[in-house]
C-alpha cells in the first residue's frame, strides 16, 4: 500500500515496529554517528558561586503531584499525578522549581562570551561573568571584589526566564547609554508579574580591559495577570512580544525608549472568541514566524497562527491536541512545550505528554514527523543544527549530513532526563535517478535513527549497578522530599559556537561540541562532548566517576540546618556466599575455622531437652530414624501448599542431618552470641520453630516476637529458633566430619562443588518419583478410583494411610511459554531452564479421593471444597453456627460462579488434571 508522506508521519517513531520515515540501520551509515557522550577528562571548573541558592521551599511541604503520589493506600504514577495536578492548578508547572533554562550566553565581537544567569538570595537579580579565550582555554573573569557581575537592583521576585538577542550597535534605534561603549546585545528578564529589558554594553576601562555592563531600559508590570512567556523578534532586534496567562499579547518596541523607566507596550488586537481550543487549556509560549507581524502562539490544547499585519488580527489553528489521541494512553494528553524549528520561521515543534511533533506552518494540522519520546513531562525543547554538535571534525565523509541535519533536544531539568531527536532530508541519490529529481519538488523529512539520550550533567551512567544504587538512594529519602532536592542537577546550559569551540580543543575524527552548564551547587562547568557510534559502551567507562550519591544538603536548605541525612553505610561480609557461588565454600569454611578466636569464649551447657523436642517434631512428620534420609513418602506427606522440586529436596536433606548438625542449625537465644555492629553488640533475630508438624527448614511460620536488644523487661526465651546456619555450610561440615579432618577439603578441588552435587542428586530423585506418582485424577463414575504409581526402584509404598494422596505437577505461567490464553505443561518448555525451581508439586485434599463420601463439615475443613489443594490452618479447631454456615454457603456459590467464569482457572484445572467441583 502506497501511503502519502502525510499519512506516513502519523505513525510515531520508536512506538511502532519498522516505522515509516525513519532512516536507520546499516543503510543509514552515511548519516554518521548521532550519539553524543561526555569526555570525563575534559571536565573543567570555570567558576564556583558559594552563595548560589536555588529557589526551593524552606519548609517541608508536599506539592500537589507529590501529595497524590504519597497518599496512603493509593498508588499513582508521577505522570498521572502531574496530569491531575494540571487540571486543578493553572500554574501546576511551578510545582517543579526548574522548568526553564537558567543560563543564557551572548557572543561578543572580541570573541568573549557573556554568561547570564539569575543570582541573589531569591534569584531576583541578573548575574553574569565573562569567559575569555586564553591560550586555548576559557578563563572566567568576574568583578573586582571576586563576585559575579550583577544588576544594581533586584526585582523583588524570582526570575523565571532569561532571553538574550545578539545585535549590532548600528542596527539599534537608540544610542548607547554613556561614554565610550558598544551595545552588543539585548537581554529580557521575566518574573511572575513583570518584564525587564536591558541593553548589554561593553565599555573600555583604564586598564585596557573591556568591562560588560547591563543598562536598564525599562520595566513593565502586569498587576492583573501573570506573565507566561516573552520572546525577541529575529527580524527587528528592538522588538519583543509578551504573552500573558489570559492570552493577551503585547508588542514592545525599544526604539521609543530613551532611558530607564516604565515601558508601554502595544496590545495586539487578537480575539480568541469562537475558538474553544484555548478555553480548555493554559497558555504555553509564543514565537515570531517568518514575518515580523506574524506570531505562533501555543496553549496546552492547540497551536495558533496570529497574523496582526492589519487592524483586525487573523487567527488560524495549526495543531490541535485531539488529533493525536491515537491510543487510550493519550486520552488526557496535552501540549507541554513549544518552540520554533528549522531556522526559517516556517517550522515549529511541540511536545505532549507522549509525543514529539514537527510541523510545517504551510501544512497545518498534519505533522511532518512524530516521535514517542518516552520522557516524563518534558518542559524544555530546543533545536540545533547538526553541524553545531558535530563541529571540530577531521573527516568530511559526513559533511553533507552535518550541514543538512537537525537535532531536537527535549527533556526536563527537574527530572534530569534529556533525549536527542535527529532528523533531516532523505539520503542523497545520484543526479540521474528519479529520487533525485523528485527531491527538488518534494521536501520530505525523515527521522535519523531512533532517539538517543544526552546527559547534560556528564555524570550519569545507566549501567545496572548505578541504576540500582541510585534507586535505593531515592527511596531512602523522606516522602516529603523529592530526590532532585538532594542531588546536584543542571540548572542551565549553553553550547559554544563552532569556531570558538574548535579553538578550545583539537579536532576530533567524528566531531563534537563544548557544553557550559550551571549546576545547582553553584559550579559553572565546561565539558566537551564527542560524537560516537555507541552510547552504552562509553557509559560503562564513566561508571566509576558517576556522581549518584546524594549530598547532605545540595539544593534543599532545611530549617536551621538541624535536620540532616548523614551518609552511613553498614557493610556485610558475605564471604560464605561468595565462596558458595564460586564453588570454594569448603575453603572458606576451613580458613575461618582455623582463625584464632578473639575475645572471651562463652560456653553454654547443652540442653538435653533440645534433642527430645526436635525428635518429637520430626516423628510427628513420620521421621523415625534421625540422621538418615527419610523415605520419599514421608517427605511428600509434608507437602501441603505448592512446593518446588528444590524445596522438597531441601526438606529431605535437612531431615537426614545428624543431631549434632541440627543442633548447630537450630538453637535458642540463650545459646546465641551477639554480634558487633557500629561498635555496639546487637542480638540477631531468627524465626521460631512452628508447633504444627512440618519438616525442616520450616518454610511456613511466623516471626519471633522480640525486640532488637534484650533488656530487663525483655529476656531471651527458650523456644527453638533457626536455622542459624544455611544448608550448604552444614553439608560442608558433614563432609569434613566424615574425613575427620579439614585439610582434606583443601586438597581435593572437587569438594568445592560437593554441596551442589548433593542438591542436584536429591532434586533428580524427587523429580523422578514425582513424575511416576502423578497420574490424571478425574472421576466420571461412582466406581472410578484414582491410581497412583510409586517409584519401583526404591520399593516405596504409601503405607500407614488407608487413603492414597495423589499429587499434581504444574509450571507457573511465569516460567512457561503460553499458547494463546492457555498453558500446556506437557508440551511447552519452561523459559527458566532449571526445572528444580520451575516445577511445582501440590497435593489435593482427601475429599477428592472419595467423591461419594459425604460428611457434615462444621469447621475449617469446609474451606477445602473451595480449593484444589489441601489446606492447613495454624489456628485452634473451631465450629461454625447456623449464621456462619449460611454466610459460608452464600460465599461458596459466589466463589464457585467466579471459578466457572474465570477461564485461566479452568485452563489450569484442565491442564493439571484437577477435578472441577460443582458448587
Amino acid at each position: 500500500m502506497n501511503f502519502s508522506e502525510e499519512w506516513k508521519s502519523l505513525w510515531p517513531i520508536s512506538s511502532v515496529f519498522s516505522p515509516p520515515l525513519l532512516l536507520s540501520g546499516p543503510s543509514a551509515k552515511p548519516l554518521g554517528p548521532l550519539f553524543f557522550i561526555p569526555s570525563p577528562e575534559t571536565l573543567t571548573l570555570l567558576f564556583s558561586f558559594p552563595s548560589f541558592s536555588p529557589p526551593f521551599p524552606f519548609l517541608p511541604r508536599l506539592s500537589l503531584p507529590r501529595f497524590l503520589q504519597t497518599t496512603k493506600d493509593t498508588f499513582i504514577l508521577p505522570s498521572d499525578s502531574n496530569s491531575i495536578a494540571a487540571d486543578f492548578d493553572s500554574q501546576s508547572g511551578d510545582t517543579r522549581p526548574i522548568i526553564n533554562n537558567n543560563l543564557q550566553m551572548l557572543r561578543c565581537p572580541n570573541n568573549d562570551v557573556l554568561v547570564f544567569f539569575p543570582t541573589g538570595e531569591n534569584l531576583d537579580r541578573v548575574g553574569f561573568i565573562v569567559l575569555s579565550a586564553k591560550e586555548s582555554n576559557l578563563e572566567a573573569r568576574v568583578d573586582k571584589d571576586g563576585s559575579v557581575f550583577t544588576t544594581q537592583f533586584g526585582f523583588y521576585s524570582r526570575i523565571l526566564k532569561l532571553f538574550v538577542n545578539s545585535v549590532a550597535a548600528a542596527g539599534l534605534g537608540f544610542s548607547a547609554s554613556t561614554g565610550n561603549s558598544v551595545t552588543v546585545g539585548l537581554l529580557l528578564a521575566c518574573t511572575l508579574y513583570s518584564v525587564h529589558w536591558f541593553s548589554v554594553e561593553i565599555r573600555e576601562c583604564s586598564s585596557n580591559l573591556e568591562e560588560p555592563v547591563l543598562f536598564h531600559l525599562g520595566t513593565k508590570k502586569f498587576k492583573s495577570c501573570s506573565v507566561v512567556h516573552a520572546c525577541w523578534s529575529p527580524h527587528l532586534a528592538e522588538e519583543s512580544v509578551v504573552l500573558l496567562e489570559s492570552g493577551e499579547l503585547f508588542l514592545f518596541d525599544l526604539v521609543s525608549c530613551s532611558g530607564a523607566g516604565k515601558l508601554k507596550g502595544t496590545r495586539i488586537g487578537v480575539s480568541w472568541d469562537g475558538l474553544d481550543d484555548w478555553e480548555k487549556g493554559k497558555w504555553l509560549s509564543c514565537e515570531f514566524a517568518w514575518h515580523p507581524r506574524i506570531l505562533l502562539v501555543a496553549c496546552s490544547t492547540a497551536v495558533f497562527l496570529v497574523d496582526f499585519r492589519f487592524e483586525e488580527s487573523n487567527v488560524s489553528i495549526l495543531a490541535k491536541i485531539e488529533m493525536f489521541e491515537m491510543s487510550h494512553l493519550a486520552e488526557n494528553d496535552r501540549f507541554v512545550a513549544f518552540s520554533k524549528a528549522g531556522f526559517d520561521g516556517y517550522y515549529f515543534m511541540v511536545t505532549t505528554e507522549y509525543w514529539l511533533l514537527l510541523f510545517d506552518i504551510r501544512k497545518p494540522l498534519t505533522p511532518m514527523l512524530q516521535w514517542a519520546h518516552g520522557l516524563d513531562n518534558p518542559c524544555y525543547i530546543r533545536e540545533f543544527r547538526l553541524s553545531e554538535l558535530r563541529s571540530q571534525s577531521k573527516d568530511d565523509e559526513y559533511a553533507w549530513a552535518s550541514e543538512s541535519g537537525y537535532a531536537i533536544l527535549v527533556g526536563s531539568f527537574w527530572n534530569c532526563e534529556f533525549s536527542l531527536f535527529c532528523y533531516g532530508p532523505s539520503l542523497p541519490a545520484s543526479e540521474a535517478s528519479i529520487a533525485s529529481k523528485l527531491s527538488k519538488f518534494c521536501n520530505s523529512l525523515y527521522a535519523w535513527e531512533l532517539p538517543s539520550e544526552l546527559s547534560l550533567s556528564g555524570r550519569d551512567c545507566h549501567c545496572g549497578n548505578c541504576l540500582v544504587r541510585e534507586d535505593f538512594s531515592k527511596t531512602a529519602l523522606p516522602v516529603w522530599i523529592h530526590w532532585q532536592q538532594k542531588k546536584e542537577i543542571v540548572m542551565g546550559f549553553g553550547i559554544l559556537d563552532k569556531d570558538l569551540s574548535a579553538s578550545q580543543s583539537q579536532l576530533d575524527s567524528l566531531g563534537g561540541f563544548t557544553l557550559i552548564r550551571l549546576m545547582s551547587s553553584g559550579k559553572l562547568e565546561l565539558q566537551k562532548y564527542r560524537a560516537s557510534w555507541n552510547f552504552i559502551k562509553r557509559s560503562e567507562e564513566v561508571s566509576g566517576e558517576a556522581s549518584l550519591q546524594f549530598g547532605d544538603s545540595l539544593i534543599y536548605p532545611l530549617v536551621d540546618q538541624k535536620y540532616k541525612f548523614p551518609k552511613r553505610y553498614k557493610y556485610l561480609k558475605l564471604d560464605y556466599l561468595y565462596g558458595y557461588l564460586n564453588g570454594d565454600l569448603a575453603k572458606v569454611v576451613v580458613s575461618n575455622m582455623q582463625k584464632p578466636h578473639v575475645g572471651p569464649i562463652e560456653r553454654k551447657s547443652f540442653i538435653q531437652d533440645f534433642c527430645e523436642l526436635l525428635c518429637e517434631k520430626l516423628k510427628s512428620c513420620g521421621v523415625n530414624k534421625i540422621g538418615s534420609s527419610p523415605a520419599m513418602t514421608d517427605v511428600f506427606y509434608d507437602v501441603s501448599l505448592p512446593s518446588s522440586i528444590h524445596e522438597i529436596a531441601s526438606r529431605r536433606i535437612w531431615t537426614g542431618l545428624t543431631m549434632d548438625l541440627l543442633h548447630l542449625a537450630f538453637s535458642n537465644y540463650a545459646e546465641l552470641l551477639e554480634v558487633l555492629v557500629d561498635q555496639k553488640k546487637v542480638s540477631l533475630d531468627f524465626l521460631d520453630i512452628p508447633d504444627l508438624p512440618q519438616l525442616p527448614p520450616f518454610f511456613l511460620r511466623k516471626p519471633s516476637g522480640r525486640s532488637n536488644k534484650w533488656s530487663q523487661k525483655v529476656q531471651p526465651g527458650n523456644s527453638l529458633v533457626g536455622p542459624v546456619l544455611p544448608l550448604p555450610i552444614l553439608l560442608t561440615l558433614r563432609e569434613a566430619a566424615k574425613e575427620k579432618k579439614f585439610s582434606v577439603l583443601e586438597e581435593d578441588e572437587s569438594d568445592g562443588s560437593s554441596v551442589e552435587t548433593e542438591l542436584t542428586r536429591q532434586c533428580n530423585e524427587v523429580m523422578k518419583v514425582a513424575n511416576e506418582m502423578v497420574h490424571p485424577v478425574s472421576f466420571s463414575g461412582p466406581n472410578d478410583s484414582p491410581a497412583v504409581s510409586l517409584a519401583d526402584d526404591r520399593e516405596e509404598k504409601w503405607l500407614g494411610s488407608q487413603e492414597l494422596k495423589p499429587f499434581f505437577l504444574y509450571n507457573p505461567q511465569a516460567f512457561s511459554e503460553t499458547k494463546g490464553h492457555t498453558m500446556d505443561i506437557t508440551q511447552d518448555k519452561p523459559v527458566f531452564k532449571d526445572e528444580r525451581f520451575a516445577t511445582f508439586v501440590s497435593k489435593m485434599h482427601e475429599k477428592e479421593l472419595v467423591p461419594n463420601a459425604r460428611k457434615e463439615l462444621v469447621g475449617l475443613e469446609m474451606f477445602d471444597e473451595l480449593c484444589p489443594v489441601e489446606l492447613k490452618f495454624d489456628s485452634p479447631p473451631m465450629k461454625f453456627g447456623p449464621n456462619e454456615l449460611k454466610g459460608y454457603k452464600l460465599l461458596k456459590r459466589q466463589f464457585s460462579k467466579w471459578q466457572e467464569d474465570f477461564k485461566p482457572y479452568q485452563d489450569f484445572c484442565t491442564l493439571s488434571k484437577i477435578q472441577k467441583r460443582a458448587p
